[in-house]
């Protein structure tokens, strides 16, 4: 009996990944669950083979008019060095 425990404790300390009876993948559920890759659908399959895509699931951009903006839209990739003294006058 005292053996038996020893072992049992033994095999759950050498188990490489002890979570991984948590994590549900294809190969551990039902044969015909899908679990995707959390994107939402836009249409729906039809019997024959088919797609039919929904107008109203797709998704709608609303993008505001920048035409007067002051920022650029992108980051240079040569940023200049800024010196501040905010940042030393703090740490002293």
């Amino acid at each position: 009996m005292p053996l038996g425990l020893i072992l049992g404790i033994g095999r759950a300390f050498r188990r490489k990944r002890p979570s991984s009876l948590d994590i549900l993948s294809s190969k551990r559920a039902p044969r015909d669950y899908y679990k995707g890759k959390n994107c939402k659908p836009t249409g729906f399959h039809t019997r024959k083979g088919g797609y039919v895509v929904v107008n109203e699931k797709l998704p709608n951009y609303v993008v505001p008019d920048l035409t007067d903006f002051k920022l650029k839209p992108y980051v240079s990739q040569c940023p200049r060095e800024v010196k501040t003294t905010e940042a030393t006058d703090a740490a002293k």
